[in-house]
């Protein structure tokens, strides 16, 4: 067996009303003023309020920090960080979608070093220390709540990531109660978006191991066997709570055995675009699949059954295309967009989103297959047309 190194965090309360014991939780850290990271619609919607009414009536100093947007620019992570510092803020709390927890992680970590942002894109290279950090998502799909990562969108409209063991939270916060206001279309972006960490984690191909398989195999049972049920009714509790455990389980998944083509390729879809991730990652994932199929036929075999479960046994190439085919149909049934066109992509827009797609080395490199610019390209044509004729004449 192959060595390998897998990091979670130390704690995690996973419980309907769980944000009601944030409070209690910021109590343990003697914090006595505290920075909130969210974003304006998750604070209009009410799913702070409890919170920060706790907070102050147990005498906390409360900073709120609300102007996150989807896919976090450098700016916005900058000023929430010197105000952090302005406040001298001792604990940092996030409830919100992965771009607030993203944020809040990057918060925490700047507003106690030396580091610049800039100095600290890629793998490893934010080394110091942080301030105490609480993370409560809203939506069942990043799974940043559990993961090392942080992305942000640099003024060049490249989306890059931070990744280090100390953007891991001290506490994550699993509240299923928090995602049931999810207008449908966000919960099928956000929840497809889980799935692809379960797949794109289990085919990784550079850090694989069998704690991330395992993980990896269980949130994909729970997200493919939920995600139709939460699209049409967003009120089922228990629905929702599978669909938020799945995700959690994804992340952590991918937070050690990291994500690769389908990633790689949405990045420049949100950045240039403004696509929400989720739904960028839906785009392209049942074209990414098709690309990948003759190197991860075995491993893609594996999975059918759990996605379709009762799949007779056929040999691997056909329980395979069961599966592309099961996760595309997952992806119509949820009303996914067929095609780039429904997101204002022209054609024309192609030549560019491949050539910002092979720029993310650091998630090109775990995918099963070797990918270079005219399979990005062509991946991106198949997604414009929302057909996979083309690539699957590539398979021969």
């Amino acid at each position: 067996m192959n060595p390998f190194t897998f990091q979670a965090p130390a704690n995690i309360l996973f419980e309907a009303r769980a944000a009601r014991k944030i409070s209690d939780l910021v109590g343990h850290y003697r914090a006595r003023h505290v920075m909130l990271v969210t974003d304006k619609g998750v604070r209009a919607a009410g799913l702070t309020r409890d919170v920060e009414a706790a907070l102050v009536g147990d005498g906390v100093t409360l900073t709120v920090f609300d102007d996150v947007v989807a896919d976090p620019p450098s700016e916005v992570v900058e000023a929430a960080v010197a105000l952090c510092r302005e406040r001298g803020i001792d604990l940092v709390l996030s409830i919100g979608g992965g771009s607030a927890l993203d944020t809040a992680k990057l918060v925490a970590y700047l507003a106690r070093t030396p580091d610049r942002l800039e100095d600290i894109y890629g793998v490893g290279l934010a080394k110091g220390e942080r301030l105490p950090l609480i993370l409560a998502p809203t939506t069942a799909g990043t799974g940043s709540e559990v993961t090392p990562i942080a992305i942000v969108t640099t003024p060049t409209t490249e989306k890059k990531g931070v990744v280090s063991p100390k953007l891991i939270p001290d506490w994550a916060v699993l509240d299923p109660e928090l995602t049931l206001g999810l207008p449908a279309h966000v919960t099928a972006a956000t929840g497809i978006d889980a799935m692809v960490h379960a797949i794109e984690a289990y085919t990784s191909k550079v850090r694989k191991n069998p704690m991330s398989d395992q993980l990896a195999r269980q949130a994909l049972a729970l997200l493919s066997a939920n995600v139709r049920t939460v699209c049409r009714d967003g009120q089922d509790l228990e629905a929702r709570s599978q669909m938020l455990l799945g995700s959690m389980l994804a992340g952590m998944a991918f937070a050690n055995a990291p994500v690769a083509a389908v990633h790689a390729l949405a990045y420049p879809i949100g950045a240039i675009f403004h696509v929400p991730h989720g739904l960028s990652n839906a785009l392209v994932l049942p074209h990414v699949l098709e690309f990948n199929l003759p190197a991860a036929e075995a491993l893609y075999a594996e999975l059918a059954g759990i996605v379709r479960p009762g799949l007779p046994a056929e040999a691997p190439a056909a329980r395979a295309r069961a599966f592309i085919d099961e996760v595309a149909a997952i992806c119509r049934d949820c009303e996914v967009p067929a095609s780039l066109t429904a997101v204002g992509i022209g054609r024309d827009d192609l030549k560019k989103l491949a050539e910002d797609a092979m720029k993310q080395t650091r998630l090109l490199v775990n995918n099963p297959r070797p990918l270079a610019y005219d399979d990005a390209y062509a991946i991106y044509s198949a997604a414009f047309e929302g057909s996979n004729r083309a690539l699957r004449a590539t398979h021969g």
